[in-house]
């Protein structure tokens, strides 16, 4: 392996567990990325730590302030409703469209089987479920065919999951149901099926995020 891939290697492993502290919640909004620090407490240089903000700032899971210290993002409450809304017109399709593709159901049936184990068995912890969650979605995504909506998905999957960590447990069961109803209606090639039961999805995550913060507030 040559430095130059050593190198991009040791700035992708940075980035993904600076973005797996943020998404845990180890770094809430707020938390100052100072590429020193972080790269003592991560042991690697500064210079992966450097890539590695600039990628998350990208994401837009890190913005600059004034000074140009990069900071964890707050995701306002307009922002999460704007990314489900924009969530629904993308993965209503990608659920359409993965229905309709002639793909291999293995990755679909092993989803499947996983989410029954959830719902039967013993309770999964918070991110053992978030990360079930998440594959859903971005397995879904990929099927459809799209490289660029597997990206859009997983980048606003992703805000959604920071922004409703611990929020919601009551949606545990009934979000588990529905992504049973999604995966039979993707088997079953049912497209206007699948595109329907997404909706109900994503439109029931809303409501119980709206409900949440009416709760607050």
């Amino acid at each position: 392996m040559s430095s130059t891939e050593i190198g991009q290697t040791l700035a992708e492993s940075t980035h993904d567990r600076l973005r797996q502290m943020i998404v845990s919640g180890e770094l809430p909004a707020g938390t100052r990325l100072q590429e020193k620090p972080f790269a003592d407490r991560l042991g690697v240089s500064r210079t992966p730590v450097r890539e590695a903000i600039a990628r998350l700032v990208s994401e837009g899971l890190v913005t600059r302030s004034q000074g140009g210290v990069p900071v964890v993002n707050q995701i306002s409450i307009s922002e999460i409703i704007e990314i489900l809304h924009v969530r629904r017109l993308l993965e209503c399709e990608a659920a359409r469209q993965a229905a309709s593709v002639n793909s291999p159901v293995e990755p679909l049936l092993e989803l499947r089987a996983r989410t029954r184990a959830a719902l039967e068995g013993a309770r999964p912890g918070p991110g053992e479920h978030a990360d079930l969650d998440e594959e859903l979605h971005t397995t879904i995504a990929r099927i459809a065919g799209s490289k660029l909506l597997t990206e859009l998905v997983q980048s606003l999957k992703l805000k959604t999951r920071i922004f409703d960590k611990g929020f919601i447990p009551d949606r545990f069961e009934p979000g588990l149901h529905e992504h049973l109803e999604i995966l039979d209606a993707i088997l079953a090639r049912d497209a206007d099926r699948a595109g329907e039961a997404m909706r109900r999805h994503l439109d029931n995550v809303r409501e119980a995020i709206l409900t949440h913060i009416h709760r607050l507030y």
